[in-house]
């Protein structure tokens, strides 16, 4: 997921987004823990793409909060 793609996302589907990459990053490390993945770089990916989320809401609060 880019940053262009993420910026796009509105607040609500930012944090849908987030709780859904969080529960697929879990169910990876699960299914890795207990028989080695396919390809074992999809967990990195998607701790590179919860970061990524996280950066863009912490980004929009702290705008919110200095315009107040």
């Amino acid at each position: 997921m880019k940053y262009s793609d993420i910026r796009a996302l509105s607040l609500n589907e930012l944090k849908e987004r987030l709780a859904v990459e969080r529960t697929n990053n879990q169910n990876l490390r699960f299914a890795h823990s207990i028989s080695p993945l396919e390809n074992p770089l999809k967990i990195k990916e998607s701790r590179k793409i919860i970061a990524k989320l996280n950066t863009e809401l912490r980004n929009r609060e702290l705008n919110t909060s200095s315009q107040l």
